[in-house]
């Protein structure tokens, strides 16, 4: 078999990649509030998750991403409505004002409600839940535990909590239908409200305690352990951590206030991003630890990830050129331009870089 073809064989990706494919796109998400790039990214991220998810149980969580991206509207709209304050435009909805106390200046209960102040408080739901939906397709897509594994040493000691929140969703979605289809045998109330109520408790318990039986299992074999590190080693690697800190505070600070020298912007930044990565290294020398198997980089992984870095990349140019389409006027329709249309569709490309997922034992395809 030529080395092209062996790149499509079935098998599963690096989690990293996916990672980072998921974090360009949500990246590009917030530099954005058009709608229409918004939902183009999400469209995206959902194709991606329906050619390359796994048949393991994490595959099957993109759906309640999806729910919770649906409900972070709902709520930031509903939101707006209620203290989100006059905005200048056509009223749509007259409401009863609710006086509040001179201390709470610049907050107000209720009120007129303009088609200005609504379509504000749709796009910025819009956003986050775009946000959070591709960071459900990561989840969606990598295997947690080889993404625990490939975590930086220094990393280790927390991985027992770790592995419980990386995978209470993924199992909240595989115990969902065990529970279902164990109900779905048995006699029973079956309203809606009745029903809802017999199947949370039961979803909840048996996701929280298989994510606990994993991390159980993981500090039996001794994951995470360290030897002792000399005393010398300990402040510098505190040293490190701590001026890497600094610096990406100072960095971050400088960048978004405007009036801060242009020194103390992205160069800070990126010493703080070297200097806290030394830290992590120099922490990282005193596990003592052995892969078995350990993943690799090939071309699909770097493919992926050009992908994410791609759509990021665009969308940043469009934010600086194209400020109307990045950041659409509402009293206006929004419009999408082909060079943000085309750098958005960049990150679907994953779907056929990536090779298909490989198939567990003892599941039909």
């Amino acid at each position: 078999m030529s080395p092209a073809g062996a790149t499509h064989l079935p098998r599963d990706l690096h989690p990293v990649a996916w990672w980072l494919w998921a974090i360009g796109l949500a990246a590009a998400a917030s530099l954005t509030t058009n709608p229409l790039l918004l939902l183009l990214l999400v469209a995206v991220a959902a194709l991606v998750v329906a050619a390359r998810r796994s048949h393991q149980p994490w595959g099957a969580s993109f759906r309640l991403y999806l729910w919770l991206g649906l409900a972070i509207v709902v709520i930031r709209v509903v939101f707006r409505i209620l203290v989100g304050g006059y905005y200048p435009g056509q009223v749509v909805l007259e409401l009863p004002a609710v006086p509040l106390p001179d201390w709470v200046l610049g907050i107000s209960l209720l009120g007129p409600v303009t088609r200005e102040s609504l379509l504000s408080g749709l796009y910025d739901g819009l956003r986050l839940a775009a946000i959070v939906i591709c960071i459900g397709a990561a989840n969606s897509l990598a295997n947690p535990k080889r993404l625990l594994r490939s975590v930086p040493p220094a990393l280790y000691e927390i991985g027992t909590a770790l592995v419980v929140a990386v995978t209470v969703l993924p199992q909240l979605a595989d115990s969902l239908q065990r529970v279902r289809r164990a109900q779905s045998l048995r006699a029973g109330q079956t309203g809606r409200v009745r029903g809802v109520r017999r199947l949370v408790i039961p979803v909840l318990e048996d996701a929280l305690e298989r994510s606990l039986t994993l991390a159980a299992g993981m500090d039996t074999r001794g994951y995470g352990r360290s030897a002792g590190a000399a005393p010398r080693q300990r402040r510098t690697t505190g040293a490190l951590m701590l001026l890497g800190l600094g610096g990406l505070c100072v960095g971050i600070y400088a960048s978004l206030d405007l009036t801060a020298p242009r020194w103390l912007g992205r160069p800070m930044l990126a010493l703080g991003v070297l200097t806290a990565i030394a830290g992590i290294v120099s922490a990282g020398r005193r596990v003592q630890r052995t892969r078995y198997r350990a993943d690799r980089w090939r071309l699909p992984e770097l493919a992926v990830v050009a992908c994410g870095i791609a759509v990021v990349a665009v969308v940043s140019w469009v934010q600086d050129h194209q400020v109307l389409i990045a950041y659409p006027d509402l009293a206006a329709t929004p419009t999408v331009s082909l060079v943000a249309l085309l750098g958005v569709l960049v990150g679907a490309a994953a779907a056929v870089l990536a090779p298909p997922p490989a198939i567990p034992a003892g599941v039909v395809a």
